[in-house]
């Protein structure tokens, strides 16, 4: 009498162990959404975020102000550096006042409002990803203090002090805090459009050589030009603020990795 071969019959060790695996499956292993954790700083991004931040600075004063007083004449090295300087001064405290909220306060198109105004809610536990919000409002406003600053060499020599502070306060109010906004701010219109810009080809460079351009077409030529001879002051205050711009370029570019 032939005997039927018995087929695989679980056994409780085996069920056991398949129940062990979907545990592991569905419950162990994260879903996507729970993969996600919060932001938590990073001392190690935060430190060189703060170096990052004290090479762009460097980057206007003294190396922007040294590269364009080195091409002026000697009669207005002193006007051109103190310019460089008071545009430092000026923009810091308009970026805290309000040009930070205007930029990155929001998510509008075209602004992002007023509701960071005075830096509220901008406090010693607020982040920006893995760093404090402080130390990225700070980055930022390196951009914002050597992107004006760029416009002096296009009208050295051809405007007053107190008129070009007007100038800086009006432009930086109305041009530079919007496009920073379009393009950086998240929401912004040109963001949505695809528009990239790492570190700064759009907001600050492209949007201060227009900016110069125009200021220096409305102003004119120098008074003399050209047939009063107008060398450099000093061509080795140029090549010195060349360098420093050169080095402080690595916090420029690498820095805008904010990481």
């Amino acid at each position: 009498m032939k005997t039927k071969t018995p087929g695989h019959v679980p056994t409780a060790k085996n069920s056991w162990a398949m129940i062990a695996l979907l545990f592991a499956l569905v419950v162990l292993l994260p879903s996507p959404a729970l993969a996600e954790e919060a932001p938590v700083l990073s001392s190690g991004d935060t430190a060189w975020m703060l170096t990052a931040t004290a090479l762009v600075l460097f980057m206007t004063i003294p190396g922007l102000a040294l590269f364009y007083a080195g091409m002026v004449r000697s009669k207005n090295v002193l006007s051109v550096l103190m310019q460089c300087f008071a545009i430092t001064s000026l923009m810091t405290i308009l970026w805290v006042l309000y040009a930070y909220s205007i930029a990155f306060g929001g998510d509008g198109p075209f602004w992002g409002g007023l509701s960071k105004m005075f830096l509220a809610g901008v406090g010693v536990d607020t982040l920006s990803g893995t760093i404090p919000e402080t130390v990225f409002m700070t980055f930022q406003m390196t951009f914002a203090i050597i992107t004006p600053a760029l416009m002096v060499g296009a009208f050295a020599e051809r405007m007053k002090f107190s008129t070009m502070m007007v100038f800086m306060t009006i432009w930086v109010t109305i041009v530079y805090a919007p496009v920073c906004h379009w393009v950086w701010g998240g929401g912004g219109w040109l963001g949505n459009k695809g528009i990239l810009d790492f570190a700064g080809g759009t907001v600050v460079h492209i949007n201060a050589g227009m900016a110069g351009l125009v200021a220096a077409i409305v102003l004119g030529t120098r008074k003399g030009y050209p047939t009063t001879p107008m060398p450099p002051h000093n061509l080795g205050y140029t090549l010195m603020g060349a360098s420093m711009l050169w080095v402080g370029w690595f916090g420029f570019n690498a820095g805008s990795e904010l990481a």
